[in-house]
This record gives structure tokens, C-alpha cells and sequence, in this order.
């Protein structure tokens, strides 16, 4: 059937490409000059839109989406300041490398620059943020023009979720009538089949490469994987769709070397944790201090007066969340292969000595039928996973951990009390993993809730899919992000996430009832920007607490009633359960508890559930600071420090 007008044309034929190219679903928000690309989404069978008021809200959504199910959800707004509310979340896709696809409708060229109402200039409004740009023809019924269209949309697809995948703008002018209102003659009767309705299939079907090096490249770095003593596996941030753990862990096999994983690389969590040596709690025991730069720790390590550091590093995905990890692996002078299937660099301490251009799981495949032998150094793997058992123990409080006789050096004198060992906000985030139905995808705040998982929520045989916005970092978006993760998968979903990020993001919750996704929200109000305790700031007051902390005295249940969340109040202060237990260290485990059992009740009842947990930051500062301490004299003797943190 012809369409009634040639704007109705050309948007049916954008969203039948996008559909042709794998597209299931869009997120569109009101606007009246999008309305010939809304009503031809909302119109096609095969596509979902997802509803959403405010697009710095939807663009964040859809990122979150595209990060879970590894597709891109294109976006749809109108003209002026709604295609600017993208940018945080083109910024946040670019760096994360999260497949984004922008369609800014716009006034047509004649009224720009013209004081024209709701006219700005969207010509490549988010500069070289993205991977690709085009500013659409102004719809036309002509045959050409029309297979131009459908070209350019099949590209932007395939580059939004290439071998560099990220964010694509296309600018899309419409002149009215915006309605599917008849315009007689608009669109000829003669218009060729393929420019109207496209081909059986994508009209240009893209078929993505995966890069790797040659033979004797592959063979060279087998080479020195095999020849290495004391190699190291180190997983980033995965960018979309991930990192396969067979492979890596087949990797980690041949060589013998520990994989430290991070906690969105997807190599921390699950069932491949039974055989692979996963390594999680370095964040807790390594530092630039501890590192013996680039001398043979080996030999020392054999004498039993040192920590034996890498020869070799692997990397795979982003840069990791740990700084002390970072800076640790900068300061032992390992060779370091940098594997990026962009060829990209994403090393910021500029340690690193090869640029391996190549997509990690085939890479990692590959290698593990090539390499012969490997890890020289018999005690190497088990210095690492005694480590990390040694530093789990200081975290879960157990006596001897605390009291220093976790594996470090006889003579350490106790570095941390238990009793001074009280509930701290990374014992939240320990309750909620533990409580975490299987399968879970668990959406982590920026801040401390991040850094917290990282720390002191180790490897688990549990399927957690664990996700978060690590490529600016921001606190924007989270909740909106979240829910947008939620609604690519059948998993339960839990968001742990700061109070003034969920205050930054709270209207991000009409997705919960417009998009129908439910969410367990677990927060963390600490009443201000706890993370400011880490930065030497905090010692000027003025101006730390006004300017810095920033506490606000909000509390969210009038939020969850808002939104329909069942809100639930934990009170983690010390003073708030003084009585239930001799010790910080019980009532820290009896506040854990708590937590646990609310998490557990949120995801076996229906709806969603705002559980707000309140606590002191200063005193998880000073609790997280003693139990860095504790970890130090249990795994080193007191060597390591918190100098890098």
C-alpha cells in the first residue's frame, strides 16, 4: 500500500531497515517534529518502543539496553534541546564502546539559521564523539534517494555494532505535514518495489571480521606466553558482547596464568569460576609500593622475603576499575600486550609495551592451542589465590584474618582490631551479591558502590551478569541505565546505586510502570558525596562538607511511593544498632543479614523495590581504611600500604 505522504514514506523505509538489520526494539519520546519516525515505529509488528518522557533519561536506557544484549536500540526525539539531552549518554557509548544509534529529527535546511521556533544546529551536534554521522536528504518518493536511505541506515547499524562500536548520529529533516495525513501526488504510483519496500532482508547486508594478527605474530606471542615464569591474566570492563570465558580460561590453563577479573568484565562471576583461577580481592593487597620494578622477584619470592611480581601481563578489555591495580601493574616493569580489536589505546599509566590488534575471545582461543607449557613458577598461581583467600577471611571478619595470622609474615603485629571492624557500605554490596537469585544482572553505580564490588565481592559459580557505566564514569543516567539493562533480559535485576545518583537520576524510574521492567533498587544514602572521604580535600573544612560532600538530608521513600516501589528502610549507622551485638564485628554481620533478607524478599515477591539502606561514609571510610590495613599485615607483613588509594 502506498504511503499517504512522501515524510510517511521515508520514515517507514528507515524503520523497516532498521528492523531488516536485527533491530527489536526503539525508545522514542514525545516530540511533534519526529512524528513521521514515531508513528512508523510505533506501526511496525516486529518492533518494540519503549516510551520514555525525558531523552537524557531515554538515551541512557537505550545505552544500558545496548550493554546488556550487545544490539544497538536506536533512539528517537524531536528537534532543538532534546537531541542535546543525548549527548551524556553518547559520551558515556563512545568510551564504553556501547552500540548507540541517534535519530534527531530536525526542521528542514531552509529554517535553519533562521530564528526559526525550536531550530538549532544538530549538524554533528556531538562533534567526534561518534562513529559515524549523516545528515539525511530531506525525504523525497524517488527511487534513489530512497535506496541512499536504506544504504545509509544498514551502514549505521553496522558500524554502531562493528569491530569499534559506540554511538551514530543520523539528523533526520522533515518538512509538514508531520502527520500520515494524504498528500495527493506525494508519493507515485510507479515507485519501484526495492526503493519502497525494500529487499528480502537488509538492503545491505554487512558482514563484520574479526581482527587478529598474523601466523607468526601469534606464534611470537605464544612464544613469550609459553617462555614466561609468572604471567598474569588481566580482564577489564568487557565491551558488549563480552568476553567468552571458555576461552580465557582455556588460555589460563595452557599458560598456568591467575586471570584477575574485574567485576564487569564478565570473568568474575560464573560457572567457569569451578576450573579457571579467578582472582578477585587484588584490589585489597596491591599497590605501586608492593611492586619490585622490573627486579627478579622471582628469586626473592623463592627466598621467602618478597611478593613475586609478573614478568608478563595479557590485558584484555577497558582499563580496570582498580587504580591500585593499575598503578601496581605500571610499577613491576612486566612486558604488557595490550589486546584491543580497534586498536585503540586504553592504558593510561603508558606501561604497556605491545598493542595486540585482535578480538580477545578468538585471541584468546587461538592461544591456547598454541602455547606449550608455561608458568614456570610453580608457586606463582598459588601466591595469588592464597592472597585472595587471606583477604576474603579479613572481609568476612574472621578472628585470625584480623589478628594478622592470615598467611603474612609471623612477626606482623595485628593491623586492624576486630572490634574496630564494624558494618561498612562494601559489606552492603556483599549482602546483596549473596542474596542475588541465579541468574542475576546486577546494574552497579559510579562512586563508591563500583569500587566496593570490586573489592570485597569475590569470584562466585553464581550467573551474575554484572554491569555499570565505566567509560566516563559519570553518576547520571544510572537508574535509567539500569532499567534499560533490565528490559534486554529475563534475569531479576537489582541496581545498587548512591544516593546522589539515584537523586541525579530519580525520574529515571517512570521506566519501572512505562517500559515494564522491574527492579530491586538497593541505595546507599550516606547523605552527601561519600567518595570525597578518599581525596585529601577532605581535610579542609571549609569548604569540604558544603561544596564537596554536599549533604542533602533527602529521604526516599516519598521517591518510592512517587513510583510505585515498595520501600524498605535499613538503618546501617553504628549507633542505630548499637544493642545487636557485642562487637562492631557481629552487629556489622546482623546488619548484613538484614540486608540480605530484604534483598531476598524484593526479588521473590512481584514489583519492584526501593530498599534504602543509610549509613555513615566517614565511618566506612575509616572501617574500609582498617581493613585495608588488616589485608596488608595478613598478606605482606604491613609492606603494601594505601598509598595508591
Amino acid at each position: 500500500m502506498t504511503a499517504p505522504n512522501r515524510n510517511a514514506l521515508w520514515a517507514n523505509a528507515l524503520v523497516d531497515e532498521l528492523v531488516a538489520a536485527g533491530v527489536d526494539a526503539v525508545v522514542a519520546s514525545p516530540g511533534s517534529r519526529s512524528t513521521p519516525l514515531t508513528v512508523a515505529a510505533a506501526g511496525h509488528e516486529d518492533l518494540r518502543v519503549f516510551s520514555q518522557l525525558d531523552e537524557r533519561s531515554a538515551a541512557y536506557f537505550a545505552l544500558g539496553r545496548a550493554r546488556r544484549t550487545g544490539r544497538v536500540t536506536p533512539l528517537i526525539c524531536t528537534s532543538g534541546t532534546a537531541a542535546a539531552n543525548y549527548h551524556p549518554a553518547v559520551m558515556e557509548a563512545s568510551e564504553a564502546r556501547v552500540p548507540l544509534l541517534a535519530l534527531t529529527a530536525d526542521r528542514p535546511p531552509e529554517l535553519r539559521d533562521s530564528g526559526a521556533n525550536q531550530t538549532a544546529d544538530q549538524e554533528k551536534l556531538y562533534g567526534d564523539g561518534v562513529r559515524f554521522y549523516k545528515d539525511l536528504p530531506e525525504p523525497a518518493a524517488n527511487d534513489r534517494v530512497l535506496r541512499s536511505l536504506r544504504t545509509t541506515v544498514a551502514r549505521a547499524v553496522a558500524t554502531a555494532e562493528g569491530a569499534d562500536p559506540g554511538p551514530v548520529h543520523l539528523n533526520v529533516p522533515f518538512k509538514k505535514p508531520l502527520e500520515p495525513t494524504p498528500v495527493p501526488g506525494d508519493v507515485p504510483d510507479d515507485l519501484p518495489e526495492a526503493a519502497e519496500r525494500g529487499r528480502d532482508g537488509p538492503y545491505v547486508d554487512v558482514t563484520h571480521g574479526a581482527p587478529e594478527p598474523g601466523d607468526d605474530k601469534l606464534r611470537a606471542l605464544a612464544t613469550a606466553l609459553g617462555e614466561a615464569d609468572r604471567g598474569l591474566i588481566v580482564a577489564g570492563p568487557a565491551d558488549p558482547p563480552g568476553i567468552d570465558p571458555e576461552s580465557v580460561t582455556a588460555l589460563a590453563h595452557a599458560t598456568g596464568f591467575p586471570v584477575l577479573a574485574d567485576p564487569l568484565s564478565g570473568l568474575r562471576y560464573g560457572g567457569h569460576t569451578r576450573v579457571a583461577p579467578v582472582i578477585g580481592a587484588y584490589d585489597a593487597y596491591l599497590s605501586a609500593d608492593l611492586a619490585d620494578g622490573g627486579s627478579d622477584a622471582g628469586d626473592a619470592a623463592a627466598a621467602g622475603d618478597a611478593w613475586a611480581d609478573p614478568d608478563l601481563v595479557l590485558r584484555l578489555g577497558a582499563s580496570p576499575t582498580s587504580k591500585r591495580l593499575r598503578k601496581y601493574l605500571a610499577a613491576t616493569g612486566a612486558d604488557q600486550y595490550q589486546v584491543d580489536p580497534a586498536g585503540r589505546w586504553r592504558e593510561a599509566e603508558f606501561a604497556a609495551t605491545d598493542l595486540v590488534v585482535a578480538e580477545p575471545s578468538r585471541l584468546c582461543a587461538r592461544l591456547s592451542r598454541l602455547v606449550g607449557g608455561g608458568s614456570g613458577d610453580q608457586g606463582w598461581r598459588a601466591q595469588w589465590e592464597e592472597a585472595d583467600r587471606v583477604a576474603e577471611a579479613v572481609h568476612a571478619r574472621e578472628a585470625d584474618a584480623l589478628d594478622g595470622e592470615g598467611g603474612g609474615e609471623e612477626d606482623a603485629e595485628p593491623a586492624a582490631d576486630e572490634g574496630d571492624a564494624g558494618f561498612h557500605e562494601g559489606d552492603a554490596l556483599r549482602a546483596v551479591a549473596g542474596a542475588l537469585p541465579d541468574p542475576a544482572t546486577l546494574f552497579v553505580s559510579n562512586s563508591m558502590p563500583v569500587r566496593d564490588l570490586d573489592r570485597f565481592v569475590g569470584p562466585t559459580t553464581a550467573n551474575v551478569t554484572a554491569l555499570g557505566n565505566r567509560g566516563v564514569s559519570g553518576i547520571d543516567g544510572i537508574v535509567s541505565s539500569a532499567l534499560g539493562a533490565g528490559s534486554g533480559t529475563t534475569d531479576d535485576l537489582t541496581l545498587v546505586v548512591g544516593d546522589l545518583a539515584l537523586y541525579h537520576d530519580s525520574n529515571g524510574l517512570l521506566a519501572v510502570d512505562r517500559c515494564d521492567v522491574d527492579v530491586t533498587v538497593v541505595a546507599v544514602n550516606n547523605d552527601g558525596g561519600g567518595i570525597f572521604h578518599k581525596l585529601p580535600i577532605e581535610e579542609f573544612e571549609p569548604p569540604f562538607t558544603e561544596s564537596f560532600k554536599t549533604p542533602h538530608g533527602l529521604d526516599f521513600g516519598s521517591l518510592a511511593e512517587l513510583h510505585g516501589l515498595e520501600h524498605v528502610r535499613i538503618d546501617a549507622r553504628p549507633d542505630a544498632h548499637a544493642d545487636r551485638g557485642d562487637t562492631p564485628a557481629e552487629r556489622a554481620d546482623v546488619v548484613g543479614e538484614d540486608l540480605a533478607a530484604a534483598v531476598s524478599r524484593a526479588h521473590e515477591a512481584t514489583g519492584s523495590h526501593l530498599i534504602e539502606v543509610d549509613t555513615d561514609a566517614e565511618a566506612s571510610h575509616r572501617t574500609r581504611e582498617r581493613l585495608a590495613a588488616a589485608v596488608d599485615a595478613a598478606v605482606h607483613g604491613g609492606a603494601a600500604g594505601e598509598a595508591d588509594e
